[in-house]
């Protein structure tokens, strides 16, 4: 029973900064990749970064150089810190493990 659970979001005006948590439970945490992905009003679900177990990560062209994905194995926890957010950052984030269900994600709204 793999579990998710998102924190974290919220109004911001652009060019501003969020920072989301995933508490995780119900896996090895340390041994499993982790990735969070976002979906915009009227769009699919796409994803935003992923981080290895070894610590690589990748980013969606579209973050890159904004987001960072980070983890701490101590607490099973990931996070996606976010600067310099747009108005097409606007979406409802949500956190993946492996063979875990989608939870309710976390609502990010950026206002220009």
């Amino acid at each position: 029973q793999v579990q998710v659970v998102e924190s974290g979001g919220g109004l911001v005006q652009a060019g501003g900064s969020l920072r989301l948590s995933c508490a995780v439970s119900g896996i090895i945490f340390n041994i499993n990749p982790m990735g969070w992905y976002r979906q915009a009003p009227g769009k699919q679900r796409e994803v935003v970064a992923i981080i290895t177990a070894g610590g690589s990560t990748n980013y969606a062209d579209s973050v890159k150089g904004r987001f960072t994905i980070s983890r701490d194995n101590a607490k099973n926890t990931v996070y996606l810190q976010m600067m310099s957010l747009k108005p097409e950052d606007t979406a409802v984030y949500y956190c993946w493990a492996p063979r875990g269900s989608w939870g309710q994600g976390t609502q990010v709204t950026v206002s220009s």
